[in-house]
């Protein structure tokens, strides 16, 4: 009586796990290969970070010297490319608007530009 059960019970589960159009059930498979980092895209990450870093305290700290390095790194950043152009992009952008507030403050509290 067990014997004939058993071959019930494995159908069973090979039936649960083909639908109707044959397609297999409870298996999850990725179609999309595993990438690594590249060294250029970690690297061009960290001069953008840098890069805005630089640009935020050239506002406060002589801006004619400190926000064009800024924004010189910026660009190798864009330029190196990978997975961090959008960080790169907003690099450029924070570095351009730091450079305009900076150099106006700068004007404005008689500081010096360089």
């Amino acid at each position: 009586m067990v014997a004939a059960a058993a071959p019930g019970r494995a159908e069973a589960r090979a039936g649960a796990l083909t639908r109707a159009d044959g397609s297999r059930d409870g298996v999850a498979l990725s179609a999309v290969p595993e990438t690594r980092e590249r060294p250029g895209e970690v690297v061009a990450g960290l001069l953008a970070a840098l890069a805005i870093f630089a640009s935020l305290i050239g506002v406060a700290y002589r801006p004619g010297r400190l926000i064009p390095a800024a924004l010189l790194l910026a660009l190798l950043a864009t330029a190196i490319g990978g997975r961090h152009a959008r960080l790169a992009s907003l690099a450029i952008l924070v570095g351009g608007v730091c450079f305009v507030v900076g150099m106006a403050l700068a004007v404005i509290t008689n500081h010096p530009l360089y």
